[in-house]
């Protein structure tokens, strides 16, 4: 009987000041997906959070409940209900591409993400097969772009290192969703967008003409470094800007609650 497991998929900042394209994912076996959402969506309602969740949306009037709502994600990460990547490049590091493959970057990015990004290969074996839906936030580019994007990532499956692991990927197991309406792309949202916010330092930014910091900027460093702090109780040596390490080899890449990938192109200068 094979295994079912949903990952929500976000995307952020297509160019910073120091880092850029930044993708993420929240995965989660399909039996925690409603109880998960469900918990989540109840501690909003208990805060009084009417509004989509949404980096963008902090302020320091619900400061305090998007702190809160940053702990429970990461309770959740730390019961092993769910796991993060946040994958991202650094804009020191030029790919040498031709115009079509500049063309495409967005969707080639995307595709290595859920390729490689959750170390699935290393989730089942060929007696437990592993079919993987993904959930992804509303793409960007135009009807044919992203049809053809979903055939590829609906062929993933044929992927070597995925086929012998018996990771199955469908056409009909993707879908474009609306953040608004699922929790688990709300909090997707959130820690992509308070890692994007600090590695391209928007904590240091100040109004023009004003010697002190804004109230929204302070709000969202405090938002950071609770998420922060989370992540170095799973790993007390976490750097932010490089991938995440591997003491245990490969596995370690599907085994962590939390995981940063520093993507570096082959081709670069």
């Amino acid at each position: 009987m094979p295994r079912k497991a949903i990952i929500y998929c976000d995307e952020s900042v297509s160019k910073g000041r120091y880092f850029s394209n930044f993708y993420g994912g929240l995965y989660m076996d399909s039996k925690d997906h409603d109880p998960l959402s469900d918990r989540l969506e109840s501690a909003i309602q208990e805060m009084g959070l009417k509004s989509e969740i949404k980096w963008a949306s902090i302020t320091p009037s619900v400061l305090d409940r998007y702190l809160a709502f940053a702990d429970l994600i990461f309770d959740e990460l730390e019961s092993e209900n769910a796991k993060i990547r946040v994958m991202f490049t650094q804009n020191r590091h030029v790919p040498l591409l031709t115009p079509e493959q500049r063309e495409s970057s967005y969707h080639r990015l995307y595709y290595q993400f859920v390729k490689w990004g959750f170390g699935l290969e290393h989730a089942s074996t060929r007696s437990e097969p592993l079919q993987i839906h993904l959930r992804l936030d509303k793409l960007p580019s135009n009807a044919e772009q992203n049809l053809q994007f979903k055939s590829f990532l609906a062929a993933l499956g044929q992927a070597p290192h995925l086929r012998e692991s018996a990771v199955q990927f469908g056409r009909g197991w993707i879908e474009e969703i609306d953040s608004k309406k699922h929790m688990l792309a709300q909090a997707l949202d959130l820690v992509l967008g308070a890692m994007a916010f600090r590695l391209n330092h928007h904590h240091l930014a100040k109004p023009d003409g004003q010697r002190n910091r804004g109230k929204r900027t302070v709000a969202k460093e405090k938002v950071y470094k609770r998420i922060n702090s989370r992540i170095r109780l799973l790993y007390p040596n976490f750097n932010i800007g490089v991938s995440t390490g591997q003491p245990n080899g490969p596995v370690d890449r599907w085994d962590h609650a939390y995981r940063h990938w520093l993507f570096v192109p082959k081709g670069r200068e």
